[in-house]
C-alpha cells in the first residue's frame, strides 16, 4: 500500500512539474512604442501658442503651436516693395524696346529706298552707308536694352525666390504635428524661445506597441521574422491577458540577460534579442513587463 501511495505521489510530482513548464514563457521583455518621433522646432522665435498636454491624441496634420513671425512678415513687406519698384523699371524698360524697334522699322523701309535710288545711281555711296550704319546702331541698342531687360527679369526672379523663402519660414513657423499619435513628454511651454532643432515635444502611436524581449538560444531556432506568438502581460497577482503577437526583428548577435529580467542564474546566460508587434486597446502602457510564448 506503501509503495502504491509512493508511486502515485512520484507521478503526481511529475505531471505537476510537467504542467508549470508548459505555462513558462519563452521570452520575457517590457513593452515600448513602435515609434517614437521626437518633434522639434524649424523656426526661431518667441513661443506664442503651445496646444498640448502629455497624454492628448493628436492628428496628422494638426496645428498645435504658432511661433513668432513678425521679423519674417516684416522681411517679406520689403521684399515685396522692391519687386514693385523693380517691376516699374521692367515696365519703362519694354516701352522703350517697343520705341527702339518702331525707329528699326522706319530706318528699314528708308534703307531698301535708298538702295533702289543707289541702284539708279540717284543716291551716293554716302548716304547708302549712313542709312546702313544707322540700320545696325538701332539692332545694337535694341540688343542692349532686351540685355538690360534681362537683367531687370533675373533680378525679379531672384526676389519671388526671397519671397518664396520668407514664406516658406512663414508656414514652418507652425507647428505642425507629423505622426497620428500620443504626446508622451512636452519639452517646451508657451513664451519660451524657439530655434531650430529644438524638441517641442515627443509623440508615439500607442495603438501598436512592441515588446522587446530575450530568447534563450536553444529556442531560437523556433523563431523566426513574421511568426506568431502569444503575448501576455498582467492582469493581476496570478492572471495574464493574453493576445497575438507578430515578431518583427531578432537580433543576430548574442548578449547577455539584462539584469532586470529572470533571476541572476539565468542573468548570466547568453540570449537573444527579439522584437513582438502587438495591438494595443490602450491598457498596456509604455514599460509595463510581458512575456511571449511560441506557438509551435
Amino acid at each position: 500500500m506503501q509503495r502504491i501511495f509512493i508511486a502515485l505521489s512520484i507521478m503526481t510530482f511529475i505531471l505537476t512539474a510537467c504542467n508549470k513548464n508548459e505555462d513558462l514563457s519563452d521570452g520575457y521583455g517590457n513593452f515600448d512604442a513602435d515609434a517614437e518621433v521626437i518633434v522639434s522646432a524649424q523656426a526661431t522665435g518667441e513661443i506664442l501658442s503651445f496646444h498640448i498636454n502629455e497624454g492628448d491624441y493628436l492628428k496628422n496634420g494638426e496645428i498645435i503651436g504658432q511661433i513668432d513671425t513678425v521679423d519674417l512678415h516684416l522681411k517679406k513687406l520689403v521684399l515685396i516693395r522692391q519687386k514693385n519698384a523693380i517691376a516699374a523699371t521692367l515696365k519703362d524698360i519694354k516701352a522703350t524696346i517697343e520705341v527702339q524697334q518702331q525707329q528699326l522699322e522706319i530706318n528699314k523701309i528708308n534703307q531698301r529706298r535708298i538702295q533702289n535710288l543707289y541702284k539708279d545711281q540717284a543716291a551716293t555711296q554716302k548716304q547708302l552707308d549712313d542709312i546702313n550704319g544707322l540700320v545696325d546702331l538701332n539692332k545694337k541698342q535694341i540688343s542692349a536694352t532686351r540685355a538690360k531687360r534681362d537683367g531687370i527679369i533675373s533680378k525679379m526672379q531672384s526676389v519671388d525666390a526671397q519671397i518664396a523663402q520668407v514664406n516658406e519660414a512663414i508656414q514652418k513657423c507652425s507647428v505642425k504635428n507629423p505622426v497620428e499619435g500620443t504626446v508622451l513628454v512636452k519639452y517646451a511651454q508657451k513664451g519660451e524661445l524657439a530655434t531650430p532643432g529644438k524638441p517641442l515635444y515627443k509623440i508615439a502611436n500607442l495603438k501598436t506597441l512592441e515588446l522587446k524581449a530575450y530568447i534563450s538560444g536553444s529556442d531560437l531556432n523556433r523563431l523566426k521574422i513574421g511568426s506568431t506568438v502569444k503575448v501576455f502581460y498582467d492582469k493581476n497577482k496570478k492572471e495574464n491577458y493574453s493576445i497575438p503577437g507578430t515578431v518583427s526583428w531578432i537580433s543576430s548577435h548574442a548578449e547577455f540577460t539584462p539584469k532586470t529580467i529572470q533571476t541572476k542564474e539565468e542573468r548570466v546566460n547568453l540570449v537573444y534579442a527579439v522584437k513582438i508587434i502587438v495591438d494595443n486597446d490602450g491598457s498596456i502602457k509604455i514599460g509595463m513587463p510581458g512575456e511571449f510564448k511560441i506557438v509551435d
